[in-house]
């Protein structure tokens, strides 16, 4: 079927803010169950786990997921992501969510609808939400998109964009961290070499955009999900929990 998709889900445990953040406990279940759970609820044919460690391929096991071991040597999740579809044999033409070991809270409707953007055209999805809060606006960690009238993404940023020069703007737009891709578009994104804009920014995202890839945003009636980078995020995350079950 045309909106058929997998999820890969990329887990490491080298996080230095987090140190093992996949098995992490939230009022009884860890991180990355949390993120199978959700994964397997929704749409996708098939949910795969990406990592590169040991115990938590043994977790992952535990809770009844397919897992791919890969390179310790990665340095994104995309990268982790790629190889894993290049193991389990993906045909080109297979579109493939990447949803990171650290978004338990993201919408369904996000996941389900995402890989139905693809076109010849837009060859990477992503999504972004409405924002407000002027200390999310302006906060370095939170990352802003442009886009275009046709949801075409014209830049990410950590600053304030666009500027409020000549009037008061209502309209700010934070960018979600969940991409969807062919495999084809994915092995090719990999195989990009870095540049200015993204090494100014420490965003991944503008190096597509430099190589002239088009990244259709669609935009969701959410409030910004909690992902969980700092133990304060784990805290956050569990009081969520325990606050809306």
């Amino acid at each position: 079927m045309a909106h058929e998709f997998v999820i890969i889900v990329p887990a490491r445990a080298g996080s230095s803010r987090l140190p093992n953040k996949p098995l992490a406990d939230m009022v009884g279940q860890s991180l990355l169950k949390r993120v199978f759970d959700l994964a397997a609820s929704s749409n996708a044919s098939a949910t795969f786990i990406a990592t590169d460690n040991e115990a938590i391929q043994e977790h992952a096991q535990s809770m009844g997921a397919d897992v791919i071991m890969t390179s310790v040597n990665h340095i994104s999740g995309m990268d982790r992501v790629a190889e894993a579809a290049r193991l389990i044999n993906l045909s080109p033409d297979t579109k493939i969510l990447n949803l990171q070991g650290d978004e338990p809270f993201m919408p369904l409707e996000i996941i389900n609808t995402l890989p139905t953007h693809l076109t010849t055209t837009n060859t990477i999805a992503t999504a972004c939400v409405p924002i407000s809060n002027p200390e999310t606006i302006t906060n370095p960690n939170e990352v802003m998109v442009v886009r275009s009238l046709s949801k075409r993404a014209m830049y990410f940023s950590r600053s304030v964009i666009p500027y409020a020069f000549t009037a008061t703007h209502h309209n700010y737009l934070k960018h979600l961290g969940i991409y969807s891709y062919t495999n084809q578009t994915l092995q090719e994104l990999t195989k990009l070499q870095p540049t200015e804009h993204e090494l100014q920014e420490k965003l991944e995202q503008l190096r597509f955009l430099d190589h002239g890839y088009n990244i259709f945003v669609e935009d969701y009636p959410y409030n910004p999900p909690i992902g969980i980078d700092t133990p304060e995020d784990l805290e956050a995350a569990i009081e969520f929990i325990k606050s809306h079950g």
